[in-house]
């Protein structure tokens, strides 16, 4: 009897494992660890170039760089005392003004600092482009990986905001039979939550605010013009899991189509109660 329980036992756990190893043979968990990677590491990236920008400002203030890359490079160059005007033309290139940045950077009222300190700078400046190279191929895996599972929602939106609603849903099987107003509030769980406990304004869009045409669109369509991005993507996370077929240009053709007519539409002035002034009532003063 005990023989046979423990053969029972071990075929529990042998089944246990195929299921757990057979979910996850798909890619597509492969794809949402690596779009939480990229966000989180962009994260990151965005606070290393503030703080190098900062940093480096010390030696150089009459530079105003916005390229994170650009300014990592010149920094390297800088802490090791590598910074000619020959260095600065081939980081920048022609399109930078190399000519007048070389200038600022010979004539500079800036900070000289000891050997160790520019050491310092140029570990951290080092880091910031480890981290750039990092973002760049986890960009390239996202983007070859997002096109192979999710042709259709790739198509609409793009490689990193398809692998976002992914990971935000869980799966794409939990993708493809979720409605399309679900769809449309991935990534606002919190302001939701908000709205159910506290009641406030209920939210319109989730990761869809990232898509241009809604995060540039008039405040007074962006929610519409995020539904009808919904309503198709909801369509093409069916073909994607369900049908394996590519439908995506016709459903785009339609969206675009939608969008024009949705911005075509004159601006709706919402009645407020701050735009009506109650009339002044005077108090009644005893003589």
């Amino acid at each position: 009897m005990s023989e046979s329980l423990e053969e029972l036992r071990k075929k529990m756990i042998e089944g246990a494992k195929g299921a757990i190893s057979s979910a996850y043979e798909s890619e597509e968990y492969a794809l949402m660890q690596a779009i939480n990677a990229y966000l989180q590491i962009n994260k990151s990236y965005n606070l290393v170039y503030e703080r190098l920008s900062e940093w480096f400002g010390l030696y150089f203030p009459e530079l105003n760089i916005s390229n994170p890359k650009t300014l990592s490079d010149l920094a390297i160059s800088a802490a090791k005392g590598e910074l000619t005007s020959e260095r600065v033309e081939e980081i920048v290139g022609k399109e930078g003004n190399p000519a007048a940045m070389a200038k600022k950077i010979r004539e500079t009222i800036g900070r000289k600092g000891d050997k160790e300190e520019k050491d310092a700078l140029l570990e951290f400046a080092k880091l910031s482009n480890n981290l750039y190279d990092t973002l760049n191929s986890l960009e390239n895996y996202i983007n070859g990986s997002a096109n192979r599972l999710m042709p259709n929602i790739t198509y609409l939106t793009d490689a990193k905001i398809a692998a976002e609603l992914l990971s935000k849903a869980g799966s794409l099987e939990k993708l493809a039979l979720m409605p399309a107003s679900t769809v449309q509030l991935l990534g606002a769980e919190k302001a939701l939550f908000k709205h159910i406990k506290f009641g406030s304004k209920p939210p319109k869009y989730g990761v869809l605010f990232k898509l241009q045409k809604v995060s540039n669109g008039r405040k007074d369509i962006r929610g519409r013009i995020a539904r009808l991005y919904a309503t198709k993507i909801s369509i093409a996370s069916k073909a994607d899991y369900f049908s394996k077929r590519f439908i995506a240009e016709g459903l785009k053709k339609t969206l675009d189509e939608g969008i024009k007519k949705i911005e075509s539409e004159p601006v709706k002035i919402k009645k407020r109660e701050q735009f009506y002034r109650k009339p002044h009532r005077r108090r009644f003063q005893r003589k």
